[in-house]
């Protein structure tokens, strides 16, 4: 076997997620927002002259592809790290190396560190010095939001670039290339596969192109041959290969469920909310997309009649993200449900709406002198400051102005006669309030 022969048998041996990997910014998929011809990005890439930078996003979404792109275009070092395992040792030796090409042959080195929100605090300060003296170019990637899981010194020195989910055409369009390709894909075995099967594979795959090249090259590889020798993939291999059962779902019912999920949240049915969320979640949606709506129609459909109802969503959003699918199901339930059956009230977003377009449209900045910040200004100003009543001396209310003279008599908020609400009209009476 010649050198020729080894290293194409190694690049067999690879997943085909891997084998299919973008080499380019042309054969990058998705992600158009920020590698458009033109954006910022894309001219950083080209120009070699990328600034530190995290990758935000979720799995399958091409963040690593990416910076295997930018690490195949720079002329400068490269060094891959995963957090799961590189400890501070190793960053300080990455550090050195990069000084040492720096200062003996001027080559910048790009260290990207994967999965970057694990780095604890010692970690990511052993990584700050170099990364403010530009002795090495930062790329990390995350699935986890940078600005909570990770030291906001790194975050503050780097451009966070958000990826979002693949959409299925553009997964679809990479499962046919995959299935075309002789070099990198399954085209040499012959390998074919019907249109609903390819169809239900992106589906599926819920943006994750990484879930959908394996679900097709275990389809590729679990399927009987034909007696010609050739595999085909029909809608039943793919269903086993995913996992998940063909329940009739497209880009367009998907909105239709959500909106029915929505709705059967405002008009308080349990039964139908339960039933729309689980349809969407089984029929391969997003859990988090679910837990979102449900954090919102908390505020916006329940509100002060019952405020618990948004610590309930927010806890089972909570809850999903931390615990995870299918165990985070059953608070997401409770949650659903609760919301269903409180008392509803959408006085907080007439009150939203109505102080937005004031804010729009007015836009009277004159605050009154007693409410302005009183550790600066001349000692007039300060005369005035001291004219504001401290609500703690008169019992925790006192009349007084907070709106601008041009709006100080205006009413966004009004309670409803729901839940809780009772309760706020009752303690509005209690302060002598007239509005």
């Amino acid at each position: 076997m010649d050198l020729f022969d080894f290293n194409q048998n190694e690049e067999t041996a690879k997943p085909l997620a891997e084998r299919m990997r973008a080499n380019s910014l042309d054969e990058f998929i998705g992600q158009k927002h920020i590698v458009a011809e033109g954006s910022l990005l894309r001219r950083a890439i080209a120009t070699d002259r990328l600034g530190s930078c995290i990758f935000w996003g979720p799995p399958g979404c091409g963040k690593t592809t990416l910076a295997n792109i930018i690490a195949l275009r720079t002329n400068g070092e490269f060094v891959k790290l995963n957090a799961v395992n590189a400890g501070v040792a190793d960053v300080k030796k990455a550090v050195e190396q990069a000084r040492d090409n720096l200062k003996m042959f001027g080559k910048r080195t790009y260290l990207l560190l994967d999965e970057c929100h694990r780095f604890n605090k010692t970690q990511s300060d052993s990584l700050l010095p170099a990364i403010e003296q530009g002795t090495i170019i930062f790329i990390g990637s995350t699935t986890e939001n940078p600005y909570a899981s990770m030291t906001p010194a790194i975050v503050s020195r780097c451009r966070v670039f958000e990826f979002k989910r693949l959409q299925k055409d553009d997964i679809l369009d990479a499962l046919y290339k995959a299935l075309k390709s002789r070099h990198k894909g399954l085209g040499k075995q012959g390998v074919t596969a019907d249109d609903d099967a390819m169809e239900h594979i992106a589906v599926m795959a819920g943006g994750d192109l990484r879930s959908a090249y394996n679900a097709l090259e275990l389809a590729a590889l679990t399927s009987d041959p034909d007696e010609n020798g050739k595999v085909h993939i029909t809608l039943a291999d793919a269903e086993q290969s995913i996992q998940r059962k063909a329940m009739s779902y497209n880009e367009d019912s998907l909105y239709d469920f959500l909106s029915a999920f929505c709705k059967s949240l405002r008009g308080s049915d349990a039964n139908a909310a339960l039933y729309y969320a689980m349809r969407l979640i089984e029929g391969g949606c997003d859990p988090m997309i679910v837990a979102r709506r449900l954090v919102v129609h908390s505020a916006e459909d329940v509100g002060m009649a019952d405020p618990r109802a948004l610590q309930i969503a927010t806890s089972a959003m909570y809850a999903l993200e931390k615990i995870g699918y299918p165990e985070a199901m059953i608070p997401l339930s409770e949650a659903i449900v609760y919301v269903c059956e409180a008392e509803k009230s959408n006085s907080v977003v007439e009150a939203m709406f109505a102080a937005q377009k004031d804010a729009r449209e007015v836009r009277d900045d004159n605050i009154p002198p007693y409410l302005k910040d009183s550790s600066y200004g001349s000692k007039e100003d300060k005369a005035q400051s001291a004219q504001y009543k401290y609500p703690h001396n008169y019992g925790g209310y006192v009349e007084q102005q907070y709106l601008p003279n041009s709006l100080k008599d205006k009413v966004y908020y009004t309670p409803s006669g729901n839940g809780y609400e009772n309760e706020v009209k009752e303690i509005r009476k209690r302060k002598g309030k007239v509005k």
